[in-house]
């Protein structure tokens, strides 16, 4: 009884919320305000500049998390295994990093990617930064994946004489793949809800950017701004987070949609 009420309750307030935010941001939403650019301190126009930014810095952080935290991910469950040093050295850095608070993850990329490495408030200093906070829980939920896939099936594949490369592609990645969607999912909805970072990383420029050197306002960051900065703005701020919502659902429903054909297109092949 006590568990089934603690359930509707957070069912009930994830309602609220999300109804809240549709009901008060949803008039505003008009083809002018997705394709044209701010005005008016963000008062009036639109946000096309601000969804060009955060599709770049996105592609940016997915970029670059996906091959390391993939290739990570690998090692810590093929290969390490928690029997070796650096495999429990990797494990505790991520654990550590993965509660690191968000400013200070701006902080780091501010100091390393915007000045050290002379990159500036850009783009890719906002994506670089982005790529670091979603590697710990990239990484941690392919290794999970992966480690789910039972020993029997890696056993019986080197009893028939598989390679372990052909072991890797052809059996446990496609049994790991539910995981790898959830990591990369998990990423996405991190790196499109981040403020903090991109502050001190990517800036605050809504103008529409040419090259990935260029400073660009994320969506998360032009709500921030209109809501805590901009008096009058509260109206192109809930406009913002109805699109931000949007786009989050959007792209979990797309991907249980490919998952989903994905596993049928499987077993049909089987």
């Amino acid at each position: 009884m006590l568990c089934t009420g603690v359930a509707v309750g957070v069912g009930l307030f994830f309602f609220w919320l999300i109804g809240d935010i549709f009901l008060k941001g949803a008039p505003g939403i008009t083809w002018e305000f997705l394709w044209d650019e701010p005005e008016n301190a963000g008062r009036k126009g639109g946000i096309a500049p601000v969804l060009v930014s955060t599709a770049a810095i996105l592609l940016v952080t997915l970029g670059t998390a996906v091959p390391i935290g993939f290739g990570t991910a690998v090692f810590l469950a093929e290969f390490s295994q928690g029997k070796t040093t650096l495999g429990r050295m990797v494990r505790r850095a991520l654990d550590v990093l993965a509660s690191v608070p968000s400013i200070i993850f701006g902080l780091f990329g501010n100091a390393v990617f915007s000045h050290w490495m002379g990159l500036g408030f850009s783009i890719l200093s906002g994506g670089l930064t982005l790529a670091c906070m979603v590697l710990p829980i990239l990484i941690r939920t392919i290794e999970a994946g992966l480690r789910a896939v039972p020993l029997s099936t890696r056993l019986s594949a080197a009893a028939l004489g598989l390679s372990r490369v052909a072991v890797l592609r052809d059996l446990i990645f496609p049994a790991a793949v539910p995981s790898l969607a959830a990591g990369l999912l998990l990423g996405l909805g991190r790196a499109l809800s981040e403020t903090a970072a991109l502050i001190f990383t990517s800036g605050y420029v809504s103008r529409m950017p040419e090259s990935l050197l260029d400073s660009g306002r994320s969506l998360s960051v032009h709500i921030y701004d209109l809501a805590m900065n901009v008096p009058g703005g509260d109206t192109h701020a809930y406009a913002s987070a109805w699109v931000l919502i949007v786009l989050l659902f959007s792209i979990n429903g797309l991907t249980a949609l490919c998952l989903d054909h994905w596993g049928k297109t499987r077993m049909r092949g089987l």
